[in-house]
């Protein structure tokens, strides 16, 4: 079977796929896409990318568990071995800042990391933060509710992820603008097709998050306060500190990982919600159906695409046979549309009793920081619509081109 767009082309036979991710059909509609695939290719290699994708559910959902899949490979062999290239000259700062990540790394070093982190994000830690959240959203909305405009993007969603994982880690609220401009400039890193101008963009926001970062830690070295970077400064795990370096990378992945989700979630989940036609009120009538309504949002509307991982061993999977050092990929969005697990994927049904979503991962990559996007989404969202209860769209939301981040480049609205 053969289907052909513009943009697409698939070969369900071959089971390969060609498709235009930077073509504005495809990233302002994935979900669109992603159910041809589950129809005619569910599993594929994707030309362009020269790398096999899975969107099936529960090869995705098993994907993120397996031990025989990581995402690194060089602890476990060099370039040479495997024929990778060097890494990059203009990109040295950006590879540093990357080198300890929770995303990149795996056990040992990562358990360690992460057991540090983690207290921090356990939910009966976060839900202490809601009274805050509240207040700074009240704040937000009382500087244009009298406006009856806005734009959402900048006047709200921006401001309240950055300003609570900030806060958390012990960031001046005041550095909040700064750190959105080197957040989008690092993660142009992602993008397919980036230019070398993206990467030099990502490589100078690097280092001067680094260089920032490193200056915060001589602060806290010297007088301890009480946030999640002094804890990490002053609190050993077996007898181990975490080094500069460590202390460097698990900062910007936390601020990063803490606010460009989460943005991008509250802009897509209002649109979606808009959307639907359906009452808004009932959507937040109580906590459980506020819950299944955020759930639903991130089920259609996942603000995350794409997870890669590399294959450690040889391993067969749904047919297809990889080497040691091959790159798989998994559409976390696909799988959240999956026809075998979701009836009518494609259309918001927050009631939904079925297989939960897969926007913030599985297996010991789970984002560490869904505990407190869930806190931020189950508050800001009902709040929104009780404070401004016509809201509306003022114009067709326009998608970013940054697939595989998948967020709007704003989102008017009046009431």
């Amino acid at each position: 079977m053969n289907t052909m767009l513009d943009f697409l082309h698939i070969d369900a036979q071959e089971r390969s796929v060609s498709l235009d991710a930077r073509n504005p059909a495809f990233y302002g509609n994935p979900n669109a896409t992603y159910a041809l695939l589950h129809a005619h290719c569910p599993t594929f290699y994707w030309k362009e990318q020269k790398q096999w994708f899975f969107t099936g559910y529960d090869h995705v959902n098993a994907l993120l568990r397996d031990r025989r899949f990581g995402r690194q490979i060089l602890h476990i062999a060099t370039r040479e071995e495997l024929g990778l290239p060097e890494p990059l000259e203009h990109t040295q700062h950006f590879d540093a800042a990357e080198r300890h990540s929770l995303l990149e790394i795996e056990p040992p070093e990562h358990t360690r990391l992460r057991t540090l982190v983690n207290r921090a994000f356990v939910s009966r830690h976060v839900e202490k933060m809601k009274p805050e959240i509240e207040t700074l959203a009240h704040g937000l909305i009382d500087r244009f509710e009298k406006d009856g405009q806005t734009e959402l993007l900048s006047s709200f969603a921006d401001i309240i992820p950055v300003t609570m994982i900030a806060r958390m880690i012990g960031i001046p609220e005041n550095m909040g603008p700064q750190l959105l401009k080197w957040s989008h400039a690092y993660v142009g890193m992602y993008m397919f097709k980036r230019s070398r101008e993206d990467e030099l963009a990502a490589d100078r926001a690097a280092k001067e998050f680094a260089d920032y970062v490193r200056s915060v830690i001589a602060e806290r070295r010297a007088e301890p306060k009480d946030d999640l970077l002094s804890h990490m400064i002053h609190t050993e795990h077996k007898g181990q500190f975490l080094t500069d370096d460590e202390l460097i990378s698990t900062t910007i992945v936390l601020l990063n990982a803490g606010h460009e989700a989460t943005v991008h979630q509250i802009g897509n989940s209002v649109r979606v919600i808009l959307e639907s036609g359906l009452d808004v009120q009932s959507l937040f009538s109580d906590e459980k159906t506020t819950e299944r309504t955020v759930e639903e949002t991130l089920r259609i509307g996942a603000p995350v695409h794409i997870f890669q991982r590399w294959a450690l061993e040889p391993v067969e999977i749904d047919g297809v046979k990889f080497e040691r050092g091959d790159k798989v990929s998994l559409i976390l969005a696909a799988a959240n549309l999956d026809p075998v697990k979701f009836s009518d994927p494609l259309t918001f049904k927050p009631d939904r009793a079925e297989a939960p979503n897969l926007s913030f991962g599985a297996g010991i990559h789970f984002c560490i920081g869904a505990p407190l996007a869930r806190l931020e989404l189950n508050i800001v969202l009902p709040l929104l619509f009780q404070r401004l209860p016509h809201l509306k769209l003022a114009s067709q939301p326009k998608v970013k081109d940054v697939y595989h981040f998948h967020g709007l480049e704003r989102l008017d609205l009046t009431w």
